[in-house]
């Protein structure tokens, strides 16, 4: 798997976001379900849902790791891998399957909406055959479904 990309913009990440007090002491989880609205020059305006799983094995208490799935309105679906260290966000996912898979490269930022709830700004890069693609996106995370269960009552 070439990682050239990913590791370049991780550096570049680490670099310019050097670790303090307020990161180590707690890094919020922000696993979960995110509603992204963004516009590319290539496409335009779009809709696109992105899963973020943390990877616990792998995070640290500086820096955490987040397995991510991406799916867009016609029902494809790209994977990848995200790094957040404090509020700032960056993430890689292969375009296609091919053996040299290309990879988009973002930079973002979380805000927090509320104590469980985030949404975060993504600038991004996509290579492509005519020069590439760049664009930014708003990911709201969903809401959780909480499943209600009614215990059934025993007739007497």
């Amino acid at each position: 798997m070439n990682l050239k990309y990913f590791t370049f913009i991780a550096l570049f990440f680490l670099i310019e976001h050097p670790v303090n007090a307020a990161t180590t002491s707690r890094i919020a989880d922000y696993s979960g379900e995110y509603l992204c609205k963004g516009n590319n020059v290539a496409v335009g305006d779009y809709e696109v849902t992105v899963q973020l799983k943390k990877n616990r094995r792998n995070s640290t208490t500086q820096v955490a790791v987040y397995d991510l799935v991406t799916h867009t309105e016609n029902k494809q679906s790209y994977t990848g891998q995200a790094l957040v260290r404090g509020k700032s966000l960056a993430l890689t996912f292969k375009l296609s399957d091919a053996k040299y898979a290309e990879f988009s490269t973002g930079l973002g930022q979380f805000t927090t909406l509320t104590k469980t709830t985030y949404t975060f700004k993504n600038d991004y890069y996509e290579p492509d055959d005519t020069g590439g693609n760049y664009g930014q996106e708003t990911c709201t995370m969903k809401k959780p479904v909480l499943a209600t269960t009614t215990a059934k009552k025993k007739a007497p």
